[in-house]
């Protein structure tokens, strides 16, 4: 019999552990008995929790689009409302959101959500929400703000794409000052 609070632990386990699996082969191209093995559990435990493959990696995507709202909202709080576009800007680029196993992550998840419904949906909501809050802080910005937002969202990619492409480590601090230095300037010329 299990332990009480064993299950939230477990799922926590297997959750890294896809996130880290992922990161290392930079595709969905992994097993469950990898990712199990990680977690240290066996493979039909890691299938009790999730089921499938794709539903655990699901469940990695909530778990990292949880961690970067959270971020978001801190960094609310550190900035003020008044500065939300900083505020989104920094936790894009705040270290435990732009990992390269993160960041492999979410390039799979684009790739996923080609083919699998759930993966489209989720990333349909997450675009929605950046779009919404980056219109909201580029309003009093910007004559364009629809306009700015979209080109925002496209750069962020851009710049977490070219980061997971880059050999070695990410370097969250250098991706942020590309993306403020480029806002500043482009900003200022409106």
């Amino acid at each position: 019999m299990p332990k009480l609070g064993a299950e939230p632990i477990r799922k926590a386990a297997l959750i890294n552990a896809v996130i880290h699996e992922v990161g290392k082969a930079g595709s969905l191209d992994v097993t469950v008995a990898q990712i199990a093995r990680r977690a240290g559990m066996s493979p039909a435990l890691a299938h009790h929790y999730f089921g499938s493959k794709d539903q655990m990696f699901l469940q990695a995507m909530r778990y990292i689009l949880r961690v970067y709202g959270n971020s978001v909202l801190s960094a609310l709080h550190r900035n003020g409302h008044d500065r939300r576009l900083d505020a989104i800007i920094e936790a894009n680029f705040e270290p435990q959101n732009f990992q390269r196993e993160t960041v492999s992550a979410w390039l799979n998840f684009y790739v996923l959500a080609l083919t699998e419904p759930e993966a489209a949906r989720l990333l349909r909501v997450y675009h929605r929400r950046l779009q919404s809050n980056l219109i909201v802080a580029l309003r009093p910005l910007t004559k364009h703000p629809v306009r700015t937002a979209r080109t925002i969202g496209a750069l962020i990619d851009g710049v977490y794409l070219r980061a997971v492409l880059k050999p070695g480590p990410t370097d969250a601090a250098s991706a942020l000052k590309t993306m403020t230095d480029y806002l500043k300037e482009a900003l200022a010329c409106r």
